[in-house]
This record gives structure tokens, C-alpha cells and sequence, in this order.
């Protein structure tokens, strides 16, 4: 017979005591943590609602294979988030460097080799597992590690020019470069993350000005293209000239047109998507239809991952969408919170660079599903169907509880120093 103070095999075994365990390991911004179980939850109401017709199409009368699917993703990204965040955040500048230079290659194999789906390569299939993943999800949180590592290091020269700004913006201007090709809108979200860091991490105000005037060249370029061929008689785009019809130029071209003139009757059929969006969020009203009762994910594309925000209006109302931004703007107070609590600066750097991307993220998904945004396929973080950029976003979002974890720790203590990274 076991003594009273022994523990028996179940008491260990049994979720209960187990979840315990977890949780008395579980440290970092309870807020935060909040947020994404919160994300996760609204993710699984939504996404099952919204896949109802492409789960009854594709697997013959099985609507819940995408919600089983959905729910194993938020699994494997809550333990990503777990163990992620007990990594000490130091280690992340460590490997910043070579995520960085391997990240670089991977980008121009995707673009030369990678799967190609609506003319643009964006992704590579895994051998064995047959999976396929965005390699700028990749490149986006390696810049990020790299950036804040990179600012942190620069801080006595960031004002010089050739000392100081030049190497952090070098390996922003390579990552976006090597993005852009294929998915120009991520391109730009990161740029202008970045130019927010850098401009927070203390650089030149005139360097980051000649910076984003350089960069708005093409973009200026795109948009006069955009408003040269296209016929506002007939309500059509011209034809293009030859030297125009490289890679995904014609369709960003196109995008840019259709946002310009989506107000016109001739552009329904071009301006499908977000007419639709605009038909969901109409229904929806103030108070929405309720949760599973949404009648356009039976009309509108991709309901599930770019426009899921609509689904989320028409059931949940202007209230539910509402409710949404205000948990993603309390998630970016808490991470300027850890920003401003932080005591080493690539901690800080770093917690604010990821949070910064994901935050505008979601901001340019939700403007697009309203039409204040011209299209661009970007997922709503942590609410979109699951794939490689939910796992993507459940790291980084480990990484800055890690570093949350770490001021916790730190706090009412006297700080040692920052491992040289």
C-alpha cells in the first residue's frame, strides 16, 4: 500500500492533473494568451461554417472533415506556441542570422521551382509529407529576428548613413525583392512594417524617406499604368502591350483597375469577390444572421482564408466585425506593452516587429473584405483556414510570449546582461 504522500500513475496521467502542469509552466502575457485562444475559438465557428458547401462538394456529404482538419491545425499551433515560448528569446538572435541566409535561396527556388497556382509561384512541396508552405511566411519571420538583432547592435550609429542604416535596410530591400514577384501586396505589407520598426528603432527620418520615395517609384509606376489602360467609356480594361504582359504585372494592373472603378456597373463581373463581400456584409447588418446561417460563403470565393471576414459580419453583425479589430489592437497594446517593458533592446525589437506584421495583416484583409483596399490574398492571422502561415503566425507569436516570459521574469530583479548575439 503507497504511503499518503505518494502520487499515484492516473494522478499523473489524468488530463486534469496534466493540464495543471502545463499551465503552472505556462508564463508570459496572460493577455495575450487570452487573445489567441479567443482567435482560435471564433477560427473554428467560422471556418466550419464557411467550408459547409466546399466539404458537402469535395467529400461527398462530409461537412466536417474541414472542421477536424481545422481544429488538428489549432492543436499543432497551440503546442508551436507552447514550447516555442520557453525557448529563451536570446536563442532566437542566435539562429536570426541563419534563417536570414537561408531564407534567401529558398525564395529564388520558389520562384524558379515552386508550385505555381494564379500565375504565381509561392509555394514548395515538402517530399514524404507532400505538404506545401509559403517560403515568404519563412522569409518574412527570419527578417524580423534578423531586423531586431540588426537594430539592436546599430543603436550607437543607426544615424549613419553607410555605418548604420545601410545594413539594416539592406536585408529589407533583398526580402522584398525576392517576394514581390510573386506576391506583391506581402512585399509591401513588409516594407512598410519595416520602415515603421526601423523608424521606432531610431533611424534617420531623412534616410527612411529616401527609402519610401525609391520604393513608391514602382508602385507610382503600377498606378499610372493601372489609369492609362483602361476605358472608362466602355468600362474596360485595354489591351496591354507586350513589354506589359510579364509575370503577375497584368493581374496587379487589373487589381488596381478594378478597385479604382469597382463602384461602376460595367465592373461587376471583374469586382465578383468583393461585390459579394458587400452582399455578406450588407445581410449582416447590425446583429448578424447567427452563427452557421451565412448564405453568401455559398457564392463567395475563398470564404474560409481572404474574405472570412465578411462571413464573420454576416453572422456576427457590424458588432462581431467590430469586436474582431478590438481584439487584434488589444493584442498590439500588450505587445508595445512587452516592448516598453523590456529591458534589452533585440528583445523589444523583436517583439514589436512581429506584432507590428501580423496586427497590419489582418487590418489590410479586413480593408479589402470593405473595399478600402484593392485585393490582395492575404489571411486574417489565426482565424483564416489553417496551413503553413497559421503555423507560421502561432511561432511568431511564441517567440514574443517568450519574450514576455523573460521581462516577467526579470521584473523586481536586477537584469543580466543580453547574450551577444
Amino acid at each position: 500500500m503507497s504511503n499518503s504522500g505518494d502520487i499515484g500513475f492516473s494522478e499523473l496521467t489524468s488530463p486534469r492533473k496534466m493540464g495543471n502542469r502545463l499551465w503552472a509552466r505556462t508564463r508570459g502575457d496572460k493577455v495575450i494568451w487570452a487573445v489567441v485562444l479567443l482567435l482560435a475559438l471564433v477560427s473554428v465557428l467560422v471556418v466550419y461554417s464557411s467550408t459547409g458547401l466546399l466539404a458537402y462538394k469535395m467529400n461527398k456529404g462530409n461537412t466536417e472533415i474541414y472542421l477536424f482538419k481545422q481544429v488538428v491545425f489549432i492543436a499543432i499551433g497551440l503546442a508551436v506556441i507552447y514550447f516555442s515560448h520557453l525557448v529563451n528569446y536570446t536563442v532566437y538572435a542566435r539562429v536570426a542570422r541563419i534563417l536570414f541566409l537561408v531564407s534567401i535561396p529558398l525564395m529564388i527556388y520558389t520562384y524558379l521551382f515552386g508550385v505555381t497556382l494564379n500565375e504565381g509561384s509561392r509555394w514548395i512541396r515538402l517530399p514524404i509529407i507532400n505538404l506545401t508552405f509559403q517560403t515568404s511566411d519563412l522569409a518574412k519571420l527570419a527578417l524580423f529576428m534578423y531586423l531586431g538583432r540588426l537594430l539592436s547592435k546599430k543603436q550607437d550609429v543607426i544615424k549613419d548613413f553607410r555605418k548604420g542604416f545601410l545594413p539594416v535596410i539592406t536585408p529589407v530591400v533583398v526580402i522584398c525583392a525576392l517576394i514581390a514577384p510573386a506576391n506583391l501586396s506581402t512585399a509591401l505589407l513588409v516594407g512598410a512594417t519595416s520602415m515603421l520598426l526601423l523608424f521606432i528603432g531610431r533611424a534617420s527620418a531623412k534616410h527612411l524617406l529616401l527609402t519610401m520615395a525609391v520604393a513608391a517609384i514602382p508602385v507610382v509606376f503600377l498606378v499610372t499604368i493601372a489609369l492609362s489602360y483602361y476605358d472608362s467609356s466602355e468600362g474596360r480594361s485595354k489591351d496591354l502591350p507586350a513589354v506589359l504582359e510579364i509575370g503577375r504585372l497584368p493581374t496587379w494592373i487589373k487589381r488596381v483597375q478594378n478597385f479604382v472603378h469597382s463602384n461602376k456597373e460595367a465592373d461587376k463581373d471583374e469586382n465578383y469577390q468583393v461585390n459579394q463581400a458587400k452582399i455578406a456584409i450588407s445581410k449582416g447588418g447590425m446583429m448578424g444572421l447567427g452563427p452557421g446561417n451565412s448564405e453568401t460563403r455559398n457564392f463567395l470565393p475563398h470564404p474560409y482564408s481572404d474574405f472570412i471576414y465578411a462571413i464573420i459580419i454576416e453572422e456576427y453583425g457590424l458588432i462581431g466585425g467590430a469586436f474582431i479589430i478590438l481584439i487584434y489592437l488589444i493584442f498590439l497594446f500588450r505587445c508595445i506593452r512587452i516592448f516598453r517593458k523590456c529591458p534589452y533592446a533585440f528583445g523589444a525589437f523583436l517583439a514589436l516587429g512581429l506584432s507590428f506584421t501580423l496586427v497590419i495583416q489582418a487590418l489590410i484583409n479586413m480593408a479589402v473584405t470593405v473595399n478600402l483596399f484593392p485585393v490582395t490574398g492575404v489571411t486574417l492571422p489565426l482565424v483564416s483556414m489553417g496551413g503553413s502561415s497559421f503555423l507560421f503566425t502561432c511561432l511568431a507569436i511564441g517567440i514574443i510570449l517568450s519574450v514576455a516570459r523573460n521581462v516577467e521574469q526579470l521584473e523586481g530583479k536586477a537584469p543580466t546582461p543580453e547574450v551577444n548575439a
